[in-house]
């Protein structure tokens, strides 16, 4: 169990500059660039509406722009696809006019694919007599196709044959992921430091820079105790993040946000409280096995926010544990937190989630209170099931079968700005 948790956690905690949606597409356009190894002259991405969603109106690295079509306009020109994530990284200003230039040109085509209910990107480039095809699906680095001229060079593209590592989460309980937490060598999740370091790094300078909408200034106002702190910069980051600053961030379960509620109030509030550095860094590898085991079963993008579901579910666990809390009382705090915010829907990624990321800090700090002080929200109350495992099965159940049509839904409104 042991080492197969630790190659989820090392699979799942990666870094990530800017959002994650429009570097996955930035990755598939670069990875198609490499393969064609020409000048792209024209461009065809085909996305699911999650990606579209969420890659809308969120700030690109490097510019003052947003959306997905400046990330592939980038990614012509240049990028490695051996960054990752960290794709859309040193783009100049002769690189951001050449990028311009190609959408003034018309050269980049971005549908939406609103059959594939599951991460898709599908990204056709073109050369004056060549051209290369880049498929990414089920999470956002996982590339399981490849061609050159309707050559294949890779083909991994039945879902059987490509099972997410972090699926296999599936295979343990909460039980499993507390007693990990507790108990694995110290050296062996020292690594989880590093995502402490920077993610408070963006944070500070979303404390410090007149950056996004405003909202990092008023929480900053207020910051008299430990916990409205670990809030206030938790938004700071957030907000510097969805602007388009350009600073990796440590993610989880495949979102930047995520990473940001997972690790920035623990590292807060553990610092506050005198916790010592080891006791911060098992809390805060609890909180991201928490948050991968949720989004292992609500999937990778979904019509609700993960931010509250997902990462304010493992802070809840994480911060449980931080507060000396017992096992039951982390499961307790699970639950408590799903009573409080599983409705919370998703509108794409932006400036305003900021705001969402500091709803679900205080959910999951109220839901640890509780669990702490004896409280655990029954579970004949709504979606809760007797055990954690269960009410996450059952939120699972809720967007598969319940919310079929909400992202198309969303995704309407927010193309209805654009005309």
């Amino acid at each position: 169990m042991e080492e197969k948790l630790l190659s989820i956690l090392k699979n799942q905690v990666v870094k990530a500059l800017g959002c994650t949606e429009p570097a996955a597409v930035a990755l598939a356009v670069a990875r198609a660039r490499e393969i064609l190894n020409e000048e792209i002259e024209n461009l065809e991405v085909y996305v699911n509406a999650n990606v579209l969603k969420n890659g809308m109106c969120v700030g690109i690295p490097y510019t003052n722009e947003k959306g997905l079509v400046m990330a592939c306009a980038i990614a012509m020109i240049q990028g490695k696809s051996s960054d990752g994530l960290e794709v859309l990284n040193n783009v100049d200003e002769s690189t951001l006019q050449l990028a311009k230039n190609n959408i003034s040109e018309d050269k980049i085509k971005l549908k939406v694919d609103f059959e594939k209910d599951f991460f898709y990107i599908d990204v056709r480039a073109y050369s004056k007599d060549n051209y290369s095809q880049v498929i990414i699906r089920e999470n956002h680095t996982n590339i399981c196709y490849e061609s050159l001229n309707d050559n294949v060079i890779k083909n991994e593209n039945s879902l059987e044959n490509n099972i997410d590592l972090k699926n296999e989460i599936k295979n343990y309980d909460i039980n499993d992921l507390i007693h990990f937490s507790r108990t694995v060598e110290i050296e062996k999740i020292n690594f989880i430091k590093e995502g402490m370091d920077i993610n408070l790094s963006l944070a500070q300078i979303g404390a410090t820079k007149d950056l996004g909408i405003g909202l990092s200034k008023v929480y900053m106002k207020d910051i008299d105790d430990v916990y409205k702190k670990a809030k206030a910069l938790t938004v700071c980051a957030s907000e510097a993040r969805m602007s388009g600053y350009p600073l990796s961030v440590m993610s989880s379960a495949g979102s930047g946000n995520h990473g940001l509620v997972a690790i920035i109030p623990l590292a807060v509030i553990g610092e506050g409280h005198e916790k010592s550095e080891e006791e911060i860094i098992r809390a805060v590898t609890l909180s991201h096995l928490v948050t991968i085991y949720v989004k292992s079963h609500i999937g990778t993008l979904t019509p609700i926010c993960g931010c509250s579901v997902a990462s304010g579910v493992g802070l809840s666990a994480g911060l449980t544990m931080l507060e000396n809390g017992n096992d039951k009382e982390i499961k307790a705090s699970i639950n408590n937190t799903l009573a409080g915010i599983s409705g919370m829907f998703c509108d794409g990624a932006k400036e305003g989630c900021a705001y969402k990321l500091s709803i679900s800090v205080t959910a999951a700090i109220e839901a640890s209170n509780l669990a702490r002080a004896g409280v655990t929200i029954p579970y004949d109350n709504g979606i809760l099931g007797k055990t954690a495992e269960k009410s996450i099965e059952n939120l699972h159940k809720v967007i598969s079968n319940g919310m079929k049509n909400v992202d198309r839904e969303i995704l309407e409104i927010m193309l209805e700005k654009l005309n």
